[in-house]
């Protein structure tokens, strides 16, 4: 499996940390030198590594932060 290469261009925040000292954030991420995309996932504490995560254009986060506008929490 070729190795995967990625540039934190910004960080956003930190939605939670586990105690193991993982972090889940949302970032702006450049994958593979490919086009800025969100990024939101889990991260060791030196960013070496990551867990499973879901990444998003900007249309796409714009319409989930939407749909959360609507929800009653």
């Amino acid at each position: 499996m070729a190795e995967m290469k990625y540039e934190i261009k910004h960080t956003y925040g930190v939605l939670s940390e586990s105690t193991k000292g993982w972090k889940k954030e949302l970032n702006l991420i450049s994958w593979n030198g490919r086009k800025d995309k969100f990024d939101l996932r889990e991260w060791s504490a030196d960013h070496d590594k990551m867990g499973k995560g879901v990444t998003f254009t900007s249309e796409e986060l714009k319409k989930l932060r939407d749909m959360l506008n609507e929800l009653e929490l």
